[in-house]
């Protein structure tokens, strides 16, 4: 049986403040990590982790840089 939490309002009813924050945040990364902190049903933190892929041909260059 599942349980249906009728208390929290629907994201369609209003776009709450930390939602834009949470869209500007991955808007300005490719590759990363957003991760949302809730104490008592309130969203309280924002945490972002942002990653840099490199392909083997930009690892390679960055070698030969560092060798001359």
């Amino acid at each position: 049986m599942s349980k249906t939490n009728t208390s929290t309002p629907s994201i369609a009813t209003g776009s709450p403040k930390w939602l834009a924050v949470v869209r500007k945040k991955v808007e300005g990364f490719n590759y990363g990590v957003v991760q949302i902190v809730v104490h008592n049903r309130r969203v309280t933190q924002i945490e972002c982790t942002e990653k840099t892929r490199l392909d083997s041909a930009s690892v390679e260059a960055v070698l030969r840089d560092d060798e001359t």
